[in-house]
């Protein structure tokens, strides 16, 4: 585990969970790879490949600035169905169980 000094509390050591710190090293690279995938996207789709100016014209601009919304748009909308997915899987998966669970008499019931 590793220690360190927080800036409020000199001669006080904190203990670092190294799971909180893999979760957050995890969540920054899928940061960064959305980054870089809108990066990627937007700039063929927007940007020619022969610079007329230093600087974004206008329309170039723009087209990035829809780029951007519609790429987060649709990684919106694919995470919100893939976790409506997921979780009707879990419930099937669940009533499955159950069905095995309880409906396993063998026609032996008294009621």
């Amino acid at each position: 585990m590793t220690h360190f000094l927080p800036y409020g509390s000199v001669g006080q050591q904190q203990t670092v969970n190294p799971q909180t710190v893999a979760m957050a090293e995890q969540e920054l690279e899928m940061v960064t790879e959305t980054f870089q995938r809108i990066v990627d996207s937007c700039y063929k789709k927007c940007i020619p490949p022969k610079y007329i100016e230093a600087d974004l014209n206008k329309g170039e601009s723009v087209c990035i600035d829809r780029c951007t919304a519609k790429f987060f748009e649709v990684s919106t909308k694919v995470g919100e169905a893939l976790a409506q997915k997921t979780q009707q899987q879990q419930l099937s998966v669940q009533q499955q169980q159950q069905a095995q669970q309880g409906g396993g008499g063998g026609g032996w019931s008294l009621w």
